[in-house]
């Protein structure tokens, strides 16, 4: 939201209220109050007839400094707030086991938080400076703190933090546009857009700088981000109300400002490990019956393509009747007789829902009589004829609701379903009155979280902890902590998929650590071509769904190289879960998604820094979707000698690659001194992943130490090894409670001298030793180089 009519006036009708300087301050042991004025205090009469702005400072972790600015104390709603896993608690303390430290001196007035410190300026102009040892990250100066009132009489709070030279923003949700956010107006309001426009399903308001921290604005509702737009040296954000709180995170890299803010919003959970395997969907509007579904089926198995997920798109339920969570009986006569036969042909299934009962639904009339429906101001049933006729919201503001609605869900899963896909949940209104007497505008972007939360909470009641997993289309802040998410409605092009590319990385940027989109895009049926681009991105993603509107997805359908291609891709990613399980992990437990915008792994590098059309898969696979039906494609490889993972081939980095590939490749790159270890299965993703795994070790330099851990199923580590070099000698050690054979190959080693502790041969990519079950230690002495 602008306010400015350029740099020096105001827009007709607005009104704003600056914080000036620092008039009065109250210090405590760990946190400050600021007595902010909008004019010029220069004798006691002046204090009288003007706005005051007060500004509180805490530290609620190490390298954590929140801002809370308030103008009408009075007016601030009560709710929803966001649950910060700090709320309630002790302020944190750093390593060195001192709190946060509150400083004072005759010109200013100071707080440490681990390494990060706020400054006050005591004097005019209003001056908050944001420090690490001595170098300035951000800082809110004269004319950017403020209550504004604008030309309906809206009032709102407004903030702008500075940006530097050179200074870039990423973040913000889930956007399609340029990953880079310089330049965009961004709202913070969940809208079903698709994915070509500048509205989002996910919004966020978390933005990272390439100068080494975070701004968390920690409002449910609206807020207007204007990054380098409104004013170009500055990015302001501003919210509806009298009061805005933001908090500075400090890194200093972007892997550990996300680990920060992601131990205040929450961490996700780990998906279970068949929800990586293959999602195969009826598709929305197309015609479908058990029949459909197990030609569907047979034709996968016929063809040699590991399934793991089927999905009953909206019309497993009867036309004009979402949600009554009743199977058509006309095309499913017998559901639970139907989902054990799935389940016998060991396959997992989803079912569509979303938030809405249409009219025709009998849950309308019981929702009713219960007052479970979202009701407006005047006491009628919130309706309209958009989606279903006569469609109510379900208000899971309402306790009973809420138990009532997962009494709905729950009698499914008992039935044998045993995943929801929860679309929609962000066209919630706002002229209405909810039950808990949340306020509305706070509530739009909050209700996503609950409607999530509410369905994944009932999976771990009902399938327990490490198996609960969504397909969630709407998002706000804490929800990453509910995976999975996938994109949205797409167009079947391969300018859509690149806009589906950049809006994972965005919300990636934002601690969603696992992100789906539909194969082949929704909208319309892809040309063969992009079908098959599609399937190689698709299976390098971190969930892979084949998923269409209008037209089916199965790969028959286009070619009969699509069933080659999706086949090779799909047993690749089997292949590859040992390493993308470890990459799950990681997302759970320290907040990297799986897939990594190159800005987020290589901030260092100026050329990464804008780069929305490649990624890394986990810590070590460099992957460019080909967005051409000729299979050309320009990427950029870091510094390092890289390997190609199909053929071996080494590219040497930094610098730009322009290649051509077929329908059975992309470039695929292998990080300078990685470990990537490979299981012994590719039929489905859920298997003992340390039984038979390979470790296949690139480029590994004198001196070089790793440490690769082989998760089990349930995220536990299953075998732990350590690879090191030191001069001509390699050596590989095992630990864990996991005792099966293993195998070491060194890529692009064709010779070796002595191998103690297990045996050794030339492959086509290498050196291959194997070892026993019980063999725990590896030695490899290479020849001399000469």
């Amino acid at each position: 939201m602008k306010f400015k009519d350029g740099y020096w006036q105001m827009r007709p009708g607005v009104r704003g209220s600056y914080a000036t300087a620092a008039h009065d301050v109250t210090v405590g042991a760990q946190a400050i109050r600021v007595l902010a004025p909008a004019k010029p205090i220069g004798r006691r009469g002046d204090t009288l007839d003007g706005p005051v702005l007060r500004v509180d400072l805490a530290a609620p972790m190490p390298g954590v400094v929140r801002v809370r600015a308030t103008h009408f104390a009075g007016s601030v709603p009560a709710g929803p707030s966001f649950v910060l896993t700090t709320d309630g608690t002790p302020i944190g303390t750093d390593p060195a086991g001192a709190g946060p430290l509150a400083q004072v001196d005759d010109a200013h007035v100071s707080l440490t938080s681990g390494e990060l410190t706020v400054q006050v300026g005591r004097s005019a102009p209003w001056g908050l400076t944001f420090r690490v040892d001595g170098r300035e990250l951000t800082r809110s100066d004269h004319n950017s703190l403020g209550a504004m009132t604008d030309a309906d009489g809206g009032h709102h709070m407004v903030e702008q933090l500075h940006l530097g030279v050179g200074e870039l923003v990423y973040g913000l949700g889930e956007r399609f546009g340029p990953l880079v956010r310089n330049g965009q107006a961004v709202e913070i309001w969940n809208a079903d857009g698709g994915t070509n426009s500048e509205q989002a399903y996910k919004n966020v308001p978390f933005y990272l700088s390439n100068r080494g921290y975070g701004v968390f604005v920690n409002h449910p509702g609206r807020v207007s981000f204007e990054v380098a737009s409104e004013t170009v040296t500055r990015v302001q954000f501003s919210v509806s109300g009298h009061e805005l709180e933001y908090l500075v995170i400090h890194g200093p890299t972007p892997a550990d400002i996300l680990r920060r803010y992601t131990a205040l919003t929450g961490r996700p959970a780990l998906p279970p490990a068949w929800s990586f395997g293959l999602w195969l969907s009826t598709s929305f509007t197309t015609e479908y019956d058990e029949a459909t579904v197990t030609s569907f089926v047979d034709g996968m198995a016929e063809r040699d393509i590991p399934l793991s997920v089927f999905h009953f798109d909206c019309f497993w339920m009867r036309q004009f009747r979402w949600c009554d969570f009743e199977w058509d009986p006309e095309t499913f006569p017998d559901p639970p007789g139907m989902l054990a036969r799935l389940h016998e042909r060991d396959l997992k299934v989803c079912v569509w829902i979303n938030p809405y009962i249409g009219q025709a639904s009998a849950l309308f009339d019981e929702g009713a009589a219960r007052g479970y429906l979202l009701r407006r101001p005047d006491g009628r049933i919130w309706q309209d004829d958009h989606w279903q006729a006569g469609r109510a919201l379900v208000d899971l503001t309402d306790p009973g609701a809420r138990d009532w609605y997962a009494g709905k869900l729950r009698d499914l899963l008992r039935m044998g379903v045993d995943s929801f896909k929860t679309d929609f949940g962000e066209r919630i209104p706002t002229d209405v009155v909810w039950a808990d007497g949340s306020d509305p505008e706070r509530m739009h972007n909050y209700y996503s979280l609950i409607y999530n939360e509410l369905v994944f909470d009932l999976l771990e009641e009902e399938r327990g902890t490490g198996d609960a997993v969504l397909f969630a289309r709407a998002a706000t802040v804490g929800g990453q902590r509910l995976p999975v998410h996938w994109g949205g409605d797409c167009e079947s092009s391969y300018e859509a998929m690149a806009e589906s590319l950049r809006g994972g990385l965005s919300l990636g940027m934002g601690g969603f650590g696992f992100w789906s989109h539909d194969i082949g895009g929704f909208e319309g049926r892809p040309d063969p071509a992009v079908f098959k681009r599609w399937v190689a991105f698709g299976l390098l993603s971190s969930h892979s769904r084949l998923h269409g509107s209008r037209s089916y997805r199965v790969p028959w359908l286009f070619d009969e190289e699509s069933v080659d291609v999706l086949r090779d891709f799909t047993r690749l990613k089997a292949r590859l879960m040992p390493y993308l399980y470890a990459a799950a992990v990681t997302a759970h437990t320290e907040g990297m998604p799986v897939m990594r915008a190159m800005a987020l792994e290589f901030p260092d590098d100026p050329a990464c820094a804008y780069l929305d059309a490649q990624y890394l898969l986990g810590p070590d696979l460099l992957v460019a979707p080909v967005l051409s039906t000729g299979g050309e494609v320009t990427y950029y490889v870091p510094a390092g000698r890289w390997t190609r993972w199909q053929d071996g081939r080494t590219v040497e980095g930094p610098g730009w690659r322009t290649e051509t590939h077929g329908f059975d490749s992309l470039p695929l790159l292998v990080r300078p001194g990685a470990v990537v270890p490979v299981g012994a299965r590719a039929d489905r993703p859920d298997y003992p992943y340390a039984d038979g795994v390979t470790l296949r070790a690139y480029q590994l330099a004198d001196g070089v130490h790793r440490v690769v851990t082989v998760p089990a199923t349930d995220g536990t580590p299953a075998a732990v090894f350590e690879i090191s070099r030191d001069g001509d000698r390699i050596r590989v050690t095992r630990d864990g409670p996991v005792r099966a054979p293993w195998h070491l190959v060194l890529v692009a080693v064709t010779s070796h001298g002595s191998v103690t502790g297990g045996t050794a041969e030339t492959v086509t990519d290498g050196t291959r030793i194997s070892a026993e079950a019980e063999t725990d230690r590896l030695e490899i002495v290479l020849p001399t180089q000469r």
